[in-house]
């Protein structure tokens, strides 16, 4: 039995030296600011929740993640997991409270309930009745939910098993190279029951280096996608690390582009859903890692890991 379920990821939590300029990428991704104190920036999505992205002010680093629960009953239980702190109410913007602990790789992950909520912000407008011009407003894409986080660790396998027991993440896909046996990628979604949720929450992959391989956050739809490329790309400060093009497992189409510090951000639409009576499958890495469409994966990629 795994200590919690958690129902979706709430937020990531980065270390970058210059906050002027984290915002500036960040609102240029396709964020938008809802707070920000002398030492860490809140950015919000166009969902309900407060804030999907955190940075502090530090030296470059990955600090952790955040998953929601669905009750405060919830978060009691994980406060007697092994290694976890106890409940504690958060004196920081959006409020609520939360258990920490820390993973294999001594990130900091959380458990969080009553994390305050916004209106959804308006969104453009895409379509049009019959006799009217589709014309749309550029600018960045507007970024809806963080989806998904993807993280480097040697003995992948091994480190995604503390995750399900901890927080009831169950396989989606598992990607093996060689022996069917020797897993070098597992896909693994929250368990909602029968209720249909992203093909996955968190991704971990093996790799002889440890750390964050990128934050993939939900767009509104194609178009979003597409005016994100050309704002970023028009923008000429930032690196574009892969895509555009769709996914094989989870089906997504992607777009990443790197922060100033190398850290790699994704704009991606369109995933699959899954209930809990889609059995989880296991793919040759050839196959797997391949694109239904677009640009093969680079090796920068693959060996992209942000401690």
């Amino acid at each position: 039995m795994p200590t919690v379920k958690v129902t979706d990821l709430a937020f990531a939590r980065l270390q970058s030296p210059d906050l002027d300029l984290a915002e500036k990428f960040l609102t240029d991704f396709g964020l938008v600011r809802v707070a920000r104190t002398p030492k860490a920036l809140y950015m919000r999505g166009t969902g309900p929740t407060h804030h999907l992205h955190v940075t502090h002010l530090g030296a470059p680093r990955f600090v952790g993640l955040a998953f929601h629960v669905e009750s405060e009953e919830d978060l009691r239980r994980m406060a007697k997991a092994p290694g976890a702190d106890g409940v504690e109410h958060v004196d920081e913007p959006g409020g609520g409270q939360r258990v920490r602990v820390s993973d294999p790789h001594g990130y900091q992950m959380e458990v969080v309930w009553g994390l305050q909520a916004h209106d959804e912000l308006p969104t453009r407008r895409v379509t049009r009745p019959a006799g009217e011009m589709l014309r749309i407003p550029p600018g960045p894409s507007q970024v809806k939910r963080l989806g998904h986080a993807v993280l480097m660790t040697p003995g992948a396998k091994q480190k995604i098993k503390w995750y399900r027991e901890m927080f009831g993440l169950v396989p989606s896909d598992e990607v093996y190279a060689g022996p069917k046996d020797n897993i070098i990628a597992s896909f693994n979604r929250c368990d909602r029951g029968e209720r249909h949720v992203d093909h996955h929450s968190l991704l971990c992959v093996e790799s002889a280096k440890v750390g964050l391989n990128h934050l993939a956050f939900e767009v509104q739809n194609f178009d979003d996608l597409m005016l994100g490329h050309q704002h970023l790309k028009q923008a000429g400060s930032y690196r574009h690390a892969w895509g555009i093009g769709r996914h094989l497992i989870g089906s997504q189409v992607f777009d990443y582009w790197q922060d100033p510090w190398g850290r790699m951000h994704e704009h991606w639409w369109d995933t699959d859903l899954l209930g809990s009576r889609h059995p989880a499958s296991l793919i040759p890495a050839e196959e797997g890692l391949a694109s239904q469409w677009g640009e093969p994966i680079p090796e920068s990629f693959l060996n992209h890991a942000t401690p």
